[in-house]
């Protein structure tokens, strides 16, 4: 079965800070022709950071998309100063966005953060062994950050709550639940 459509046409109609738009003209397989409408966003990273006494680092933080405040894990995009180097920006925003390094970094998985209209694709990290930076990088001038700690056992009643509803963070979560079950 055939699944790949044919872009007959393709026009960015907006281009910003963060994304781009793209609007294609395409054929379906079945010889239909309808539109796409495509947001380009950069790669990014997202940091389940574990302190010693085994807390998640979680980021109080205004989402204008959502009109309200989330709870969410370290994360940013991958830009200029990363060279395309995801490991890279997730060591630089740890330390931008919670002032901790991780004396480890282990990669947790890979995945598209929205396939029906985005092609962000977003690397996981798991860090540990988190201590105080000694070199404090600057930090986004666009972003207001209040940092919290919490355990497993809150995290969870938190999403059951409705207090954390960010994908990524719950993906975090969820792995994390699931390294204490096979006891890591």
């Amino acid at each position: 079965m055939e699944f790949e459509e044919r872009p007959i046409s393709s026009k960015t109609v907006f281009h910003g800070h963060l994304i781009d738009v793209e609007v294609q003209q395409v054929i379906t397989p079945h010889g239909n022709k309808t539109q796409r409408e495509i947001v380009h966003h950069a790669p990014a990273i997202a940091i389940l950071a574990l302190t010693a006494d085994n807390k998640m680092i979680l980021e109080k933080q205004w989402r204008a998309p959502i009109a309200k405040t989330t709870l969410e894990i370290p994360a940013g995009k991958l830009d200029q100063r990363d060279a395309d180097n995801a490991l890279h920006a997730a060591k630089r925003e740890l330390n931008e966005e919670t002032r901790y390094e991780a004396t480890s970094l282990k990669k947790i998985s890979s995945f598209y953060t929205s396939v029906g209209c985005m092609d962000e694709y977003m690397t996981l990290y798991l860090a540990t062994g988190l201590k105080r930076v000694s070199n404090e990088l600057p930090q986004d001038q666009d972003e207001q950050l209040m940092l919290k700690e919490v355990t497993l056992p809150q995290a969870l009643e938190m999403i059951d709550q409705g207090e954390i509803e960010d994908a990524k963070t719950i993906m975090a979560i969820y792995y994390w639940q699931g390294m204490n079950n096979r006891g890591q």
